[in-house]
């Protein structure tokens, strides 16, 4: 590779990387003010917003806005059957996934799960977002209130080349090494739509939209 090359791919690396920053800078200040967040919570919060948006090519908009759904920022938030911390998670639903994790109320830990979650559902709905957000929250008023709440993030952190990452990523583990990504088939055994009861409540990765854990 030429040194011209290199030096073209390292300055990329730097925008992209000074970017990321501005990006969690405006979202750290932006909880901190309208969630009344610790500063060092806000930028925890951000970072790992950041991080699983990154890893499962999902828009940092559509994550905050379904933790501000979920938890209003709680990370110690607890609802219906279980559902725990910003992404209410409910541990019966995904034990497989949650085999290893120790503190489910931990900021990373849990939108870094809750973000598997999704991503997993989206690739067994073959990328439809309505789809796998539904199968997240148990209904479709559900899917387009947090479509709804992504305008409030949207700004904060945009995201144009998300749809084309996404379809990357999931060349890349079609083609890729068994290892590298969970195949579809695997994705639909680990991350189980779970059935809705006679109130429209699912227990997927939370309880409800209405749930006392999180606030509208």
């Amino acid at each position: 590779m030429s040194r011209f090359l290199c030096l073209i791919m390292l300055s990329f690396g730097l925008i992209q990387t000074a970017v990321a920053d501005d990006n969690t800078d405006r979202m750290s200040a932006y909880l901190t003010q309208k969630f009344g967040l610790a500063t060092e919570k806000a930028q925890k919060i951000s970072d790992a917003v950041q991080s699983a948006a990154s890893k499962y090519s999902l828009p940092p908009a559509l994550l905050l806005a379904i933790i501000s759904i979920e938890s209003r920022f709680k990370e110690k938030a607890r609802g219906a059957n279980g559902a725990t911390g910003l992404m209410q998670v409910v541990p019966g639903a995904h034990r497989g996934l949650l085999r290893n994790v120790k503190d489910l109320t931990e900021p990373t830990t849990n939108i870094e799960v809750g973000s598997a979650i999704l991503y997993g559902y989206m690739r067994s709905a073959n990328g439809d977002m309505d789809a796998a957000l539904k199968s997240y929250g148990g209904s479709k008023a559900y899917a387009q209130k947090v479509s709804l709440r992504v305008q409030d993030f949207a700004a904060l952190a945009p995201e144009p080349g998300t749809a084309r990452r996404a379809d990357a990523r999931a060349a890349r583990c079609d083609a890729g090494p068994a290892d590298r990504c969970a195949a579809p088939d695997n994705w639909a055994n680990a991350f189980t739509v779970p059935a809705v009861d006679s109130s429209g409540i699912a227990g997927s990765a939370k309880p409800s939209t209405g749930s006392s854990a999180a606030s509208n």
